[in-house]
């Protein structure tokens, strides 16, 4: 949790612990499975990606300006302002 950044209470704490357990049990067992003539392979599903190309669209500036004016943190020097993300 800690890691995780998690700020979960002590029953929380007390109901997952033993779900994490059950979770690293069952990796464990996996790594008994013989896997040496198997393929690797990100997907199974044989489905492929279906791309458009992205195009400019130009709107209204006070549609824009309507819009940008929404964002939580503001705007600073033409753009939104968001949180820091890394420590």
């Amino acid at each position: 949790a800690n890691l995780a950044k998690l700020k979960l209470t002590e029953g929380e704490m007390e109901e997952l612990t033993p779900q994490l357990s059950d979770i690293l049990d069952y990796i464990e067992n996996l790594k008994e499975v013989d896997t040496a003539n198997v393929e690797p392979t990100a997907q199974v599903s044989g489905q492929t990606n279906v791309m458009r190309e992205d195009s400019v669209i130009d709107c209204p500036v006070d549609e824009r300006e309507a819009a940008l004016n929404q964002a939580p943190g503001g705007l600073e020097n033409g753009q939104i302002k968001v949180k820091r993300v890394l420590d």
